[in-house]
């Protein structure tokens, strides 16, 4: 989930960069008028972002007291609002790193799951997402890419059947947009892996849950192993 648009959303996307910069820190008590002229919005934005900074453990509120910022260790880490947040600060490459080692949990057993439980509906769909990034990712067009493979694993975690593992999706878009955003991804993607992903569509829709789980664990594995590649070529670059 993006933080999406609307003035809300970008007073939050502000109070995301100051605290991972620590502009903002633990401890910290503002009234809402301080808010309302810290960040030039009115009253009614900053009761809407109030209610979403509770709501994720970041700050809490109370009459004759304050907005108190709470410390990280009470945030909602599995939050796409902080994950974004994350993704967008010095904590990038660490917050992508923990993304994909959960990664390699949750999406080898969602294609199991999947092979087993899929409509047919489902099937095309992880079929027609996996043809599109194989037709896109040849060229290097990475936003178009970056959509198809949003669908696919967007699709393969709602198609295991399983509320809790479709609840990741989330979670795996905003990995995968901040890998293309942060420039962390090949300017032209890996061509096994985009065949992997036609393997898998393939295996789900033939039923077979141990090869659906096999080729994703090559998928998530490959695509932590490349974003670490890139990362410490760039430490690496006198520039």
């Amino acid at each position: 989930m993006s933080l999406g648009g609307g003035l809300h959303h970008s007073v939050l996307s502000r109070i995301g960069s100051d605290l991972t910069s620590g502009r903002l820190v633990a401890g910290e008590v503002f009234s809402m008028e301080q808010l309302e002229g810290r960040y030039g919005v009115s009253r009614t934005v900053v009761r809407e972002v109030i209610k979403v900074l509770e709501s994720i453990g970041v700050a809490t509120s109370r009459r004759r007291v304050g907005v108190t910022i709470q410390p990280e260790s009470t945030w909602e880490s599995l939050s796409p609002v902080i994950i974004h947040w994350r993704l967008e600060g010095p904590q990038r490459l660490a917050q992508l790193r923990e993304v994909s080692e959960l990664r390699r949990g949750v999406e080898p057993q969602a294609a199991w799951l999947a092979a087993q439980r899929a409509t047919p509906e489902q099937v095309e769909q992880l079929r027609t997402a996996a043809a599109g990034m194989a037709t896109t990712g040849p060229r290097g067009d990475l936003s178009t890419y970056l959509q198809h493979d949003i669908d696919f694993h967007r699709t393969l975690l709602e198609a295991s059947g399983n509320a809790l593992l479709a609840g990741f999706a989330p979670f795996v878009a905003e990995a995968l947009t901040g890998r293309t955003e942060h420039d962390l991804m090949p300017e032209i993607p890996e061509q096994g892996a985009i065949e992997w992903h036609v393997e898998v569509a393939a295996q789900v829709g033939d039923g077979r849950p141990e090869l659906a789980e096999e080729i994703m664990r090559r998928i998530v594995g490959e695509a932590q192993d490349a974003m670490e590649e890139i990362s410490t070529e760039g430490r690496d670059d006198p520039r």
